[in-house]
């Protein structure tokens, strides 16, 4: 029976799992993967698979991203407390909770904002739902938008983080870095990317640094791929 799992169990196995692969590193995404439900993140007859370390559809052909991506994303983001973080693809608004987490946890009187921006509206209210009942709506703002072109209201950011595939990194979230931010990105094809981590080392100076093979759904916008 679905009632009968118990889901923080199932959590900590997982976590453990990810630390012994070497995917999880550090105590603060160790803290972080604990703490949020991934279950409350997913669709409810997807409840029973959250965790399972891969990704599960969610709304709109759209998925929530595997524990093992969202873990390894926050690793090399290097995110600290205090940090302002832009987001690109809330999806179901999971990896948006973990990173809120990180730079804005309850006991801190130090608080980092996390802005994640959807361009699906019925994702973005999902996602808000979804922070809302886990308690993060407080440090996560959702905005419905084009996230190539970032979010220039709340700019410059510590980091910024795009859960969706680009032909190359978009130049406002260039732009709407701090120096001395990172840029934790997919890039490649439609079906295929690396994870490159950039780092702003001065006005128009960006270190790149190729992390791992992955696959993401495409980012749609004007800086990024047309939709369809």
């Amino acid at each position: 029976m679905l009632g009968e799992i118990d889901f923080a169990s199932e959590r900590r196995k997982l976590v453990r799992q990810l630390e012994l692969e070497g995917v999880i590193r550090s105590e603060k995404v160790r803290k972080a993967m604990l703490k949020v439900p991934r279950e409350e993140f997913v669709l409810p007859e997807y409840r029973k698979y959250a965790y399972v370390d891969s990704p599960l559809p969610i709304l709109k052909g759209q998925t929530i991203s595997a524990p093992h991506m969202v873990a390894l994303m926050c690793e090399v983001a290097d995110l600290n407390v205090g940090h302002k973080v832009l987001e690109i693809g809330t999806g179901s608004g999971y990896h948006a909770a973990v990173i809120a987490e990180i730079v804005a946890p309850e006991e801190s009187p130090v608080k980092g904002h996390v802005y994640t921006i959807e361009r699906i509206p019925e994702l973005a209210e999902f996602a808000r739902r979804n922070l809302e009942k886990t308690g993060y709506s407080d440090r996560v703002t959702v905005i419905v938008g084009d996230g190539t072109l970032g979010y220039p209201e709340k700019a410059p950011y510590d980091r910024i983080i795009v859960t969706a595939a680009a032909p190359k990194p978009p130049e406002p979230l260039l732009e709407q870095l701090k120096v001395g931010g990172k840029l934790v990105i997919p890039v490649g094809s439609r079906y295929f990317q690396h994870l490159y981590v950039i780092e702003k080392k001065g006005a128009k100076e960006f270190r790149r640094d190729v992390v791992t093979p992955c696959v993401f759904v495409p980012l749609v916008g004007e800086y990024g791929w047309a939709e369809g």
